[in-house]
């Protein structure tokens, strides 16, 4: 009897695994592209630390911002159409991300090569024509968002559901550990010239997942197709009005602040301080790596304990995340650890734990909006839950672009060596301010658990 229920707990459905599969494609193209998305808008289109930081901040909200939209609109088109339309708009924006900068090059704008010269780009509003390339980014990737989740609670039962988030968490960051990997080669090979050819490597991943869904995605789970636009709205307003799942989006918005410098800060920052030999995205690998090979055993270990349990012990760990990345700028800088600088090394360090939070935290946030989401609204309530990484994108990215510049600037700005290094001597203030929001966040967890308890424990009474 034991042996059939346990067989019965691990078996998901074809769609389960497909819907899994290219989730694993599509995190490779959009890690591969944006982990060194501020150094694109940078060193390729010629925007400074602020812009390029607002532009990618702005971007990565709207990524997270329209998945309750998305969401809500997929379940009433289904899920395999909404697929369909996703990848094909995420082909074309990665396509664009490509062809753009050749576009400009043969205006005489600009010249790519292991290095970029401008020659009128920056003094131009061409550079601004990338914004709706992105735009067909963002609107794909919000189905992705609440569609691929969705299938994944849609297609497990709720004793099989955190078991089945591991999976599908482990998916996407063995397809995040793929993006970041090609980027170093192609550095390395072509300069800068790398960071525009990296877009067609993400083009084909999302192209593979459009034929893969278009041949292999078939679910007999149906529940919400056909809705009204009136029901949608209906659906949208009480979704938007659940006061305890807000409470906590905001809460977990604290972790996702510190999360995104993986994106906002660390490339610029170990490019400046260890210099150009560098690997950040290497670096922000192990934070896959780590999520990939410990988030089943972490999932078993937490349970029997609660979601909420689970994503306080996460949230704790940030603070020593951040600390870590902090320290590597206090050591001597013209001493290795392992053959790598002290900024880089750190800053590995300090990533690992990163990564170790990231499992208990992100498969048990998405597990406890699916329990709450109506059955047919699974895509409507897993796009919500992105909502954090709306906020933290705008302050997150914000507040990186905004301490690059006051602690850790451009030395391109200076006209001698020496200047910049005393310019930058406190860079690593940068991470306490990203530690104590993570810390404030642990804290504001904490309370928010013990709320809840407490009027779960009134109502059952009542």
């Amino acid at each position: 009897m034991n042996t059939t229920t346990k067989k019965e707990k691990i078996k998901f459905s074809k769609a389960f695994w497909v819907a899994n599969t290219v989730e694993l494609f599509e995190r490779a193209a959009y890690y591969g592209v944006f982990i060194v998305i501020t150094l694109y808008l940078s060193r390729i289109l010629g925007f400074n630390d602020i812009q390029a930081a607002s532009i990618a901040g702005i971007f990565s909200a709207c990524l997270y911002l329209l998945p309750t939209f998305a969401g809500a609109l997929a379940d009433k088109i289904g899920f395999r159409n909404s697929m369909l339309l996703a990848f094909t708009l995420l082909t074309c924006g990665y396509l664009g991300l490509a062809l753009y900068p050749t576009w400009l090059q043969s205006a005489g704008l600009v010249e790519y090569g292991t290095t970029t010269t401008f020659t009128g780009l920056p003094e131009s509003n061409f550079s601004y024509g990338i914004i709706p390339i992105m735009a067909l980014i963002v609107c794909g990737g919000a189905f992705i968002k609440s569609v691929i989740s969705g299938t994944v609670a849609k297609e497990t039962t709720t004793e099989t559901r955190a078991k089945g988030f591991s999976i599908f968490y482990a998916m996407v960051n063995i397809g995040a550990f793929s993006g970041k990997t090609i980027v170093k080669p192609l550095r390395e090979a072509l300069g800068n010239e790398g960071l525009i050819t990296l877009n067609y490597f993400s083009a084909s991943m999302t192209f593979l997942a459009l034929l893969a869904i278009w041949f292999f995605y078939k679910s007999s789970q149906h529940s919400g197709e056909g809705k009204t636009f009136r029901q949608i709205w209906n659906a949208l307003i009480k979704v938007c009005s659940n006061g305890r799942l807000l409470i906590l989006i905001l809460i977990i918005t604290g972790f996702w602040m510190v999360q995104h410098q993986l994106y906002a800060t660390m490339p610029k920052y170990v490019l400046r301080l260890a210099g150009e030999g560098a690997s950040p995205s290497w670096y922000a690998n192990v934070n896959p790596l780590v999520v990939v090979l410990t988030v089943n055993l972490v999932t078993q270990m937490m349970r029997k304990k609660t979601a909420l349990t689970s994503m306080t012990v996460g949230m704790f760990i940030m603070p020593v995340s951040a600390l870590c990345m902090a320290y590597g700028n206090m050591l001597e800088g013209n001493t290795t650890i392992l053959g790598m600088h002290p900024v880089a090394f750190m800053m590995v360090i300090g990533i690992v734990f990163q990564g170790l939070a990231e499992t208990f935290i992100s498969p048990r946030f998405l597990e406890y909006f699916s329990l709450q989401a109506p059955k047919g609204e699974e895509g409507l309530y897993l796009g919500f839950s992105h909502l954090h990484s709306f906020l933290s994108s705008i302050f997150g990215f914000g507040l990186s672009g905004f301490l690059l510049s006051k602690y850790c600037p451009e030395p391109a700005l200076f006209s001698t060596h020496a200047e910049w290094q005393a310019a930058s001597a406190h860079a690593h203030y940068i991470w306490y301010y990203f530690g104590a929001i993570a810390l404030v966040s642990a804290i504001a967890l904490i309370v928010y658990g013990q709320v809840v308890k407490r009027l779960d424990a009134k109502k059952a009474t009542i």
